[in-house]
């Protein structure tokens, strides 16, 4: 069996996705890029703050 390389995958995810969504215009992407990015900054802000709290609580998760 062949070993499947880091490009191999890559080449084969972009296929599936491509037939998965269809033909999107480059404009169009920014539907689906603007709330994955909004939700990773969320997420990053969340992480910040609990570790910023729990630090000033000395560890004390209540």
């Amino acid at each position: 069996m062949e070993k499947l390389t880091l490009n191999k995958l890559e080449q084969y995810l972009s296929k599936a996705a491509w037939i998965l969504k269809g033909p999107v215009d480059a404009a169009d992407f920014k539907i689906y890029i603007f709330p994955l990015l909004f939700f990773k900054r969320i997420s990053d802000v969340y992480d910040d703050e609990y570790t910023k709290a729990l630090e000033e609580a000395k560890g004390d998760k209540d």
